[in-house]
């Protein structure tokens, strides 16, 4: 499990890596659309390698271990499409004053993720 936890935070650093030169090398480093379009190709690519390095981390827990990430999982899915879309419709409504931004929705995706793979882990204790 070590090794799967070392290499999901390895693909984990290089999306974050490639979401960063794909969100700020537009800005700062080329104004060409092709690097841009290959930045995001890259990022899309590295992403899905961090999603496969997570499947195989998920395969070595044991079923206590399954069970409380798979509800944690269902549980931020489930809240992160409820706020997220009336976060949006915020919005559109005009009733907040910006725009919505998805780094917000990103961000609540982490905490409740983590807030709930505490919860139930204290559940279980």
């Amino acid at each position: 499990m070590k090794s799967t936890l070392k290499n999901l935070a390895a693909w984990t650093m290089v999306w974050l890596l490639s979401t960063a030169i794909a969100t700020f090398g537009p800005i700062a480093l080329w104004d060409n659309i092709g690097l841009s379009i290959l930045a995001i190709i890259i990022n899309l690519l590295v992403g899905i390698g961090m999603i496969r390095a997570n499947v195989s981390l998920f395969a070595t827990y044991d079923e206590l271990q399954k069970e409380i990430h798979l509800k944690a999982t269902g549980i931020t899915l489930g809240l992160s499409l409820v706020f997220g879309i009336s976060y949006s419709l915020l919005d559109t409504s005009n009733v907040m004053a910006g725009d919505a931004e998805i780094g917000v929705l990103v961000g609540l995706m982490g905490i409740i993720y983590l807030g709930s793979t505490w919860y139930i882990n204290r559940q279980y204790s």
